[in-house]
């Protein structure tokens, strides 16, 4: 796989009116084919995009040393941004050309402790994209031995012009 290109600076960003040019569908593939840059989230929480579908989306990484809470666990909020960031990208996979989405709420459930270094997919299934709300699920597993790690659910709204 080819180092994802992770925004360095406003410089990197599409505008405003690109984005909006094209549908959440294709602002994704164009983000996992490296015409639009992943979030610098990404590069500092150690997450990649590695494969999109309508409704459908993948992410893969992993939680370092600088991901932990104070006790030396990987902290909740790691799970919680890995979560937050499938399932908003498989929200985007449903707005339409002209609309964009933010987060309502998300909800992360935490199975069992993540060793640090321990390789997962988040995966994220889109259960409904209407006019004005949008909601899916997601689950992180270990992408060696498939354990589920957490699960998440969101609900976002889908703003724009109508």
């Amino acid at each position: 796989m080819t180092t994802p290109f992770i925004a360095k600076s406003p410089a990197d960003l599409p505008t405003r009116e690109q984005l909006l040019a094209i549908s959440g569908l294709d602002f994704m593939r164009a983000m996992l084919e490296g015409r639009i840059p992943h979030p610098t989230i990404a590069g500092l929480m150690g997450y990649h995009l590695t494969s999109v579908e309508a409704g459908r989306v993948a992410l893969e990484g992993s939680a370092g040393f600088e991901h932990t809470n104070p006790f030396g666990g990987v902290h909740g909020g790691w799970y919680g941004t890995l979560l937050d960031t499938v399932l908003g990208c498989t929200v985007m996979t449903g707005v339409p050309k002209g609309r964009w989405y933010t987060t309502l709420e998300y909800k992360v459930n935490i199975n069992r402790a993540l060793p640090i270094g321990t390789e997962v997919e988040a995966v994220a299934t889109l259960d409904h994209a209407g006019r004005s709300t949008a909601v899916a699920h997601g689950e992180i597993r270990g992408k060696a031995d498939g354990r589920l790690y957490a699960t998440g659910s969101t609900t976002c709204i889908i703003l724009g012009a109508d």
